[in-house]
């Protein structure tokens, strides 16, 4: 299920709704940050002083070896970041649902030249021993190496990695000569339910390159790949050129990081959205009919709904079917979802099932 699948016509209304954190508004304080940015000039490519300063604080958030590339978006970031790390007949290991594999258009294969091995998992998460029975075929010229594991935080079914687990696959991939790559696209969502600073789950446990989010939390545009072991990629800045996410007036992606991470901004969103999937699914759990299908622990609530309700909401409120035979949808909330949006929600589904009640009981 993609982000940018398509919705119902709502025939041009501003509807609030839950379809992703894509569709959230900008924050102030990076429309602030963006036109602070906007005086005179600045030397291009990320000589400028924004980026020198994003340079810091990835360091202080990371540790002193992080490196970081700001890009445009996050297939980008993700493609980019995975080229840096493999050869030309290298494999990345993923879950099914991992990004890469499924909403990404191929990129990986078609731009990077990578061979995508999905691994079907029950809750979106790898584990050393999915791991273990999809890493092989080393020394086998018919088989493409596995060189890259890739882990989602929080990953595309809402579920969070531990730190330790996250450490259990990264020392079996380094002790197989493979390195850990993280799609985070939604990291920050991971460290505000975890409790945790980013470097925790991520140099600490032994992650080798990020993919850092931002559009989710509250940015214009912009991504960021961050590199927290140097030695496990090679050709970033020729890869990111190449691949056509260098930005020119890079102090417009990097002011924004900047006032997302100076502050407790990063955090103060990513808080706020999960609290808002926690309230939304803990109001609808309530509701006769409706289940929770997945564990909310992030940003994104799964339900199982009555295709009949699904449709007649869906002319209410957006959000996306995630499963079209088990009528399974996915709600995400944003760092700019209201405690309305989601009581008036809450309560459309109760009236919609209510409705729909009476005609089950006919059967």
């Amino acid at each position: 299920m993609s982000d940018s699948a398509p919705e119902p016509d709502h025939e041009g209304e501003p509807l609030r709704g839950f379809a992703s954190d894509n569709n959230a508004s900008v924050h102030p304080d990076i429309m602030a940050a963006l036109t602070a940015a906007n005086v005179g000039h600045q030397p291009a490519y990320g000589a400028d002083l924004h980026t020198a300063r994003l340079r810091e604080l990835i360091k202080d958030y990371f540790g002193e070896r992080a490196e970081v590339y700001p890009v445009f978006n996050g297939s980008g970031a993700n493609v980019v970041g995975l080229q840096a790390m493999c050869d030309r007949w290298s494999a990345v290991i993923c879950p099914e649902s991992a990004h890469i594999n499924l909403d990404e258009c191929g990129a990986p294969e078609k731009v990077a030249g990578l061979k995508v091995i999905p691994v079907p998992t029950r809750d979106g998460k790898l584990t050393p021993e999915l791991l273990d029975r999809y890493a092989w075929g080393f020394g086998d010229e018919h088989h493409a190496q596995p060189k890259v594991v890739s882990l989602t935080q929080s990953t595309e079914l809402g579920t969070l990695y531990t730190p330790e687990e996250i450490a259990a696959i990264g020392a079996l991939a380094h002790e197989r000569d493979m390195l850990l790559h993280v799609d985070g696209a939604r990291l920050a969502n991971a460290a505000a339910a975890l409790g945790l600073p980013p470097h925790a789950f991520t140099t600490d446990a032994g992650v080798d390159v990020l993919s850092f989010g931002g559009t989710k939390n509250g940015l214009m545009f912009g991504e960021a790949i961050v590199v927290l072991e140097p030695d496990a990629v090679r050709g970033m800045p020729y890869l990111r050129k190449a691949a056509l996410q260098l930005a020119s007036k890079m102090r417009y992606v990097s002011a924004q990081f900047v006032a997302l991470l100076e502050g407790d901004l990063w955090l103060r969103n990513a808080r706020h959205a999960n609290a808002m999937a926690a309230r939304l699914a803990t109001a609808v759990a309530r509701v006769p009919g409706v289940e929770i299908v997945r564990p909310v622990q992030a940003n994104a609530v799964f339900a199982v709904l009555p295709r009949e309700v699904t449709e007649r909401l869906r002319k209410r409120f957006r959000f996306y079917i995630w499963d079209e035979r088990t009528g399974e949808v996915r709600w995400m909330c944003s760092f700019d979802t209201t405690e309305a949006d989601v009581d008036a929600f809450a309560t459309a589904i109760a009236q919609e099932m209510a409705a729909q009640r009476p005609a089950h009981s006919e059967r």
